[in-house]
């Protein structure tokens, strides 16, 4: 009887000395909601799509189209969306008090042979050259990559700063019609709509192949997302970068997409061709210090926004 007792004892002790098992983490959410300017940057998010990377990557991404950057970056403000294409402009700005978005990928730049931007005169003007535009009012979207772009672009072709005028024209196609139609003597236009109103009659000033630092389009998440959702947006960037890969390697193959989800105008719809998209990139210090000094010096932000603040390349595959 004893024995049993003290076997019993020992079983006892030994079951109490067993560590309790490890508290299983919770799931994390596998689901993305991006918000999509109808503009090329974002054919990469159509072709991993279709071609089922998200899937492949056991996660679902949400497309949520939006019609202008203002709905947005509302959008992002009020924890509607996760990700967002956007620029490093609006990166900044949002981040000017404190960190609330981080860029994880470049998503188009220009390149010396496919331009983003272009600054362009309007048909019936006399206006050739940089110079010609000291003084007349060029249409742009005030504190934006718009505004940022066409400002540097002439201060590196040797206008002053207080040479250069501005008049406020938001919405992209009314800029369009208003340069096309004379009402404005000059505007800035992102491709390939420049391209189509160069078509059109409208004269190239100067376009940003030549500085191509200066125009990025970025894939930024919340800070929360990227806290929360650490390995989904990271099979995002794999499903995002396979996409990129194959639009690089074989353009024509996504002509059809290019025209319906670009937005080609009809008049070039049979001559322009697929930019490259960059892999694997993310912004500089250079190019963020930029940014934020331009927007310093208009009184947009108060505080010098270091790098990390604004760029996260821990997502980037592969790292």
């Amino acid at each position: 009887m004893r024995k049993w007792i003290a076997l019993l004892i020992i079983a006892l002790t030994l079951v109490g000395c067993v560590p309790p098992s490890t508290p299983v983490a919770p799931t994390e959410d596998t689901h993305l909601k991006m918000g999509l300017l109808p503009i090329l940057d974002v054919i990469p998010f159509f072709v991993a799509e279709q071609k089922g990377y998200f899937e492949e990557q056991g996660i679902t991404v949400e497309l949520i189209p939006v019609k202008s950057a203002q709905e947005r970056d509302t959008l992002m403000q009020t924890g509607q969306i996760d990700g967002q294409l956007n620029d490093l402009i609006s990166t900044a700005l949002f981040n000017k008090d404190r960190p609330k978005i981080k860029v994880v990928y470049i998503a188009r730049k220009a390149y010396p042979d496919a331009p983003q931007f272009r600054i362009l005169a309007a048909p019936d003007t006399d206006l050739r050259a940089p110079a010609d535009l000291k003084g007349v009012p060029i249409g742009i979207s005030q504190n934006t990559i718009i505004e940022y772009i066409t400002q540097r672009l002439l201060e590196a072709e040797g206008l002053a700063p207080e040479e250069i005028v501005f008049t406020e024209v938001t919405a992209i196609p009314v800029r369009f019609e208003l340069l096309m139609n004379g009402q404005l003597q000059a505007a800035t236009l992102p491709d390939p709509l420049a391209q189509g109103a160069i078509a059109g009659g409208a004269h190239l000033i100067i376009d940003d192949s030549a500085h191509t630092e200066l125009s990025l389009s970025v894939l930024s998440f919340s800070v929360e997302a990227l806290e929360r959702k650490p390995n989904t947006v990271r099979k995002f960037l794999i499903a995002w970068e396979k996409a990129v890969k194959d639009i690089n390697a074989n353009p024509e193959a996504y002509q059809d997409l290019l025209i319906e989800k670009g937005r080609v105008p009809k008049s070039i719809q049979g001559t322009y061709t697929m930019p490259p998209f960059p892999v694997g990139e993310v912004p500089t210090e250079a190019q963020c210090a930029d940014v934020v000094q331009w927007l310093k010096d208009k009184g947009l932000i108060e505080r010098n926004i270091p790098h990390e603040e604004l760029v996260d390349a821990s997502f980037l595959p592969g790292e």
